[in-house]
């Protein structure tokens, strides 16, 4: 079948982009977006389906995201379960999909060398997919299992009672997961088959309803030859797209104040409207402008005032939908209370309605629109190249809602200045229509409700524009205002002459106080620049207290920058500023023009530091609050922190630093910050659209604020005071386990994780190791999730700890205790050995050049670049050249070889297989706990009690590949 249609579109598209495109319309109505990339190292493939959760069918809630699980098992033409998984994952790729409310999206990306064969096992997804009866009962199971990995999760509880309390007549009130219940028991309980039901929903998957783009390195004729070719046998059974023109509120549901209770600590209020759709308006940008003034962090904003007064954390703003629907939407602002916010939650509300009268007052400012418009511009025809995967998914939504010369650009222009649109939807912000939510630990016990499906406990109240308006009325009035124009839009744009070719980063400044790495774009042609400055400070974590004070320190930093330093943001500059194992790093990103601007104003904060009572209090009970939520993490989150506990040398438990947090005093505070700063060395990283004499210079200038300034805190540091990192050394031929139960019982799910120690950084035993996850991921998944079905969270990958590299299992489960699921990982292993040394000389060649192509990939933008060279950096590995090297290795591997290293580090009862099993056990297993904590321990295990500073104690530790200030380790 050939295609109807294809070729001669005009594509909006970025100025930096020398990609080819074609729109293909094949005769069954399917329409393709073809993509030829000649310098991809991956091709992908994504495909959108106008059949998502909305088109349930009464009482069959989660069918439409069952049968997304259902499409990956098998087909026709590729019967073999789990064939399409299993051939991705072997040839470098990823896979998934997702159930939106309108639309199920498919994606994969592959080695380029296999897209032909990977793309036809994806096309038959839609064509003849095999949905046998046992597989259909396993995936509900993994279907009930995803939903109940989240019903502690308080994104979904908000999400559900946000529809719940909605039209039950309208889509939106629908749940939409799936469980045992929906899917499974009631089904049977009305005689239903549940596999003839996901049949009979199949025949909604028509080509009229599908849009596909496919991302290549061919040629566009080679690509929409495949196309033609795969695509064109999916049946056009001409249906229509689910509709329903209406918003989801009825009276009942406007005018509300909701109150409830969340798991995790912290208090939230989001107030929302239902407004038209600003899609429908895209070329004007109606939300794009009041997003931008409302969410505004700077002087005279809602976030300012209020974070001032001591009441908030944090404050964002815009329109909210997950489905890009055409029919209806919601404009949202949250914020993030303090507790002396919650107090005031009708003066916050009260202040948001003065400002939006202010916006009406005022009225629409076109040099705002227009300085937006030079923003977004800018955005889009510099912005960064990404993976094949993420733009074919970022892509495939806009054709569905936009004509084809406007695929690639979708609503990202806004260019037509309408400020009667701008009003409409400002009008529509009204206490007539608005939802408020407030989420609060504080009103525990008093709830009069709970939604179904999460259980979530909640209230309901009416808020008249009579009680609005009294909360107006004494609400903070005065100090609003519109944002000034930008100072931080860059003018210049131009390109640096790069007059030396430099492969690698170089050190082009060294002293006794920095170290200056630098690397010229050769690559990317773009005006921006990457720098990272790493404060190393020896007095930073000897202790839970100068840990948390450091944390303190550099929290307290954002929140000074952050009415400053928003509007680099907006104009493309962005900054984070982190803690690391020895003191903090500050990454600058962005247009090079105006970026010392920003540091400067970073650096002169630093040195200026000083205590504010009203911030101090503020960051103090927001960061005991994210200390006590570690509490409410997932189990095999949980497991992860244990398992870092356990390794890494000098890292403090999570309770000890809690403990610490809640004794920190102003006055311990104030005098820590100088002790912290007295000793420090600074190693920088350059990057970018910089010549090196600029890249110096801006070192120089670090170092004349940091440390020779007036009254500067920072003093040099001895390289004897240099910090290392390290990781603890497990026995051979021993197991050392550590049993815990989770810390919210409430939660049912059970987690473990296995990690098998293997060696310090090494090329040979890199590849080897890495080699050996390619090959098994894949079954381990099958197994382990798809077959035992023993947990919805199933995972095998490489764990690199400070260079120090290991096999990491992780499992979480409702139906299993971990104990259980330890056990059926060593299975695994041992049901492994035979497809390790059956293995044929092909599947090894064809599995070795698949991690040669992973390894080859080139990096897509300035950043990952950068990030990489700077992670051989800090771990002091400086393997630069790492890809080239372990390339060659990965080309002279024999199989004897890689089956030895099987034998030797990885098979169940290896002479130098070294593991830590850390098992979390929760709600549903605190019986098969107590039992476990009283067995003796097996031969060849060692139990871990809690006290794990006494186990670090005892075990050798590898040692440090990193080098001291201003010293380089090459080898």
């Amino acid at each position: 079948m050939a295609a109807t249609g294809s070729g001669n579109v005009e594509f909006i598209r970025a100025r930096s982009d020398k990609r080819e495109y074609r729109r293909v319309a094949l005769a069954n109505a399917l329409e393709v977006l073809v993509i030829s990339d000649p310098d991809a190292d991956k091709a992908a493939a994504c495909m959108e389906v106008e059949v998502g959760s909305f088109s349930d069918p009464e009482g069959l809630e989660g069918l439409a995201h069952l049968l997304e699980h259902m499409l990956f098992y098998a087909s026709e033409k590729y019967p073999e379960e789990d064939e399409y998984r299993k051939y991705i994952t072997e040839h470098g790729g990823y896979w998934n999909a997702y159930t939106r409310r309108e639309t199920t999206i498919f994606f994969f990306d592959v080695n380029v060398d296999n897209f032909e064969e990977a793309l036809d096992r994806f096309a038959q997804f839609f064509i003849k997919p095999l949905m046998s009866q046992d597989a259909v009962l396993r995936e509900t199971k993994a279907v009930d299992s995803e939903y109940k990995n989240n019903l502690l999760s308080d994104g979904s509880r908000i999400y559900q009672l946000h529809k719940h309390l909605s039209s039950k007549d309208h889509p939106y009130h629908k749940f939409s997961t799936g469980s045992l219940e929906t899917l499974e028991t009631k089904p049977k309980a009305k005689g239903l088959d549940i596999r003839l039901e996901l049949l009979k929903f199949y025949e909604n998957y028509s080509a009229n309803l599908m849009h596909l783009v496919v991302y290549g390195k061919e040629s566009l004729d080679c690509i929409q030859g495949l196309v033609e070719r795969m695509f064109s046998d999916i049946k056009n059974t001409d249906q229509r797209s689910f509709k329903f023109p209406s918003h989801p509120f009825s009276e009942e549901h406007l005018q509300i104040l909701v109150k409830t209770v969340p798991i995790e600590e912290g208090d939230h209020l989001r107030i929302s409207w239902p407004i038209t759709p600003s899609i429908q308006f895209y070329k004007e940008g109606p939300c794009h402008y009041l997003s931008h003034l409302i969410e505004h962090e700077g002087e005279g904003s809602i976030f300012h005032i209020i974070k001032e007064l001591g009441w908030a954390m944090y404050l964002e703003a815009g329109e909210t939908t997950d489905s890009d629907s055409n029919e209806y939407s919601f404009f949202s602002i949250g914020i993030g209370l303090t507790d002396a916010g919650h107090e005031h939650m009708e003066d916050i509300v009260g202040l948001i309605f003065n400002y939006l009268h202010l916006l009406k007052e005022d009225g629409v400012h076109e040099w705002i629109f227009n300085e937006l418009v030079t923003i977004k511009e800018m955005e889009f025809h510099y912005q960064d190249k990404v993976d094949p995967i993420s733009y074919v998914i970022n892509t495939v939504s806009t054709m569905r809602l936009f004509p084809p010369e406007e695929w690639l650009v979708g609503a990202a222009l806004p260019s037509k200045y309408a400020p009667q649109r701008i009003n409409m939807i400002l009008d529509q912000l009204s206490p007539e229509t608005v939802r408020i939510f407030w989420r609060s630990k504080k009103f525990e016990g008093s709830m009069s409700s709970a939604e179904p499906w999460y259980n979530t406990p909640y209230s309901v109240e009416n808020v008249t524009p009579a009680v609005i308006q009294q909360w107006i009325k004494k609400a903070p009035t005065g100090k609003l205002h519109l944002p000034k124009p930008n100072i931080f839009i860059p003018k210049d744009l131009s390109l640096k002459e790069v007059h030396e070719k430099v492969t690698f980063p170089t050190v082009l400044r060294k002293s006794p106080l920095s170290q200056l790495w630098y690397k010229p774009d050769m690559l990317f042609s773009t005006p921006k620049v990457h720098i990272i400055i790493d404060f190393h400070c020896p007095l930073s974590s000897h202790s839970p207290e100068a840990v948390i004070a450091t944390e303190l320190f550099v929290d307290l930093l954002v929140d000074y920058l952050n009415a400053y330093a928003y509007d680099a943001q907006i104009a493309g500059l962005f900054y984070e500023i982190y803690v690391t194992s020895a003191g903090f790093q500050i990454s600058l990103g962005g247009y090079n023009d105006k970026m010392r601007v920003l540091l400067n104003a970073i650096l002169v904060q630093i040195v200026n530091f000083e205590v504010k009572p009203n911030r101090f209090s503020a960051l103090t009970e927001a960061s005991v609050k994210d200390y006590q939520n570690f509490n409410f993490r997932q189990p095999y989150s949980q497991a992860s922190y244990y398992v870092s506990l356990i390794l890494k040398d000098k890292n403090w438990p999570a309770a000890e630093k809690l403990e610490a947090l809640s004794l920190l005093e102003s006055d311990f505070f104030a005098k820590f910050v100088p002790h912290l700063l007295s000793k420090t060395f600074l190693e920088c990283y350059v990057q970018g659209n910089i010549e090196p004499s600029e890249a110096k210079s801006v070192v120089q200038e670090i170092e004349n604020i940091i440390f020779n300034a007036p009254n500067s805190l920072f003093k040099s540091m001895s390289p004897s005071e240099y910090l290392t990192k390290r990781v603890i050394m497990l026995e051979n031929e021993l197991k050392c386990y550590y049993q815990t139960e989770g810390l919210n019982q409430k939660n049912e799910n059970s987690s473990v994780i296995q990690y098998i120690q293997v060696h310090q950084d090494d090329a040979i035993l890199n590849i080897k190791l890495q080699l050996f996850a390619l090959i098994a991921s894949q079954p381990a998944f099958n197994q382990l999730r798809t077959v035992e079905q023993l947990g919805y969270m199933t995972s095998l990958y490489v764990r690199n700890d400070y260079g120090v590299l290991a096999l990491q299992v992780v499992i979480q489960s409702t139906v299993k205790d971990p104990s259980y699921l330890d056990v059926r990982v060593d299975e695994f292993f041992k049901m492994f050995e035979s497809k390790i040394y059956e293995l044929s000389d092909k599947d090894f060649k064809r599995n070795v050049k698949s991690l040669i192509d992973s390894k080859l990939e080139k990096c897509n933008n300035l950043w990952d670049q950068s990030y990489f060279y700077w992670g051989e950096i800090m771990a002091g590995t400086l393997k630069f050249d790492r890809a080239t090297s372990e390339v060659a290795a990965l080309r002279e591997l024999k199989k004897e070889e890689f089956i030895e290293f099987f034998d030797q580090y990885i098979k169940v009862g290896a002479p130098q297989r070294r593991t830590l099993s850390v098992q979390v056990f929760g709600g549903n297993h605190s019986a098969e706990f107590k039992k476990a904590i009283n067995e003796a321990d097996p031969p060849k295990t060692y139990r871990i009690t809690d006290d794990i500073s006494g186990f670090k104690r005892s075990r050798p530790l590898y040692s440090s590949l990193k080098g001291g200030p201003g010293r380089i380790t090459m080898d």
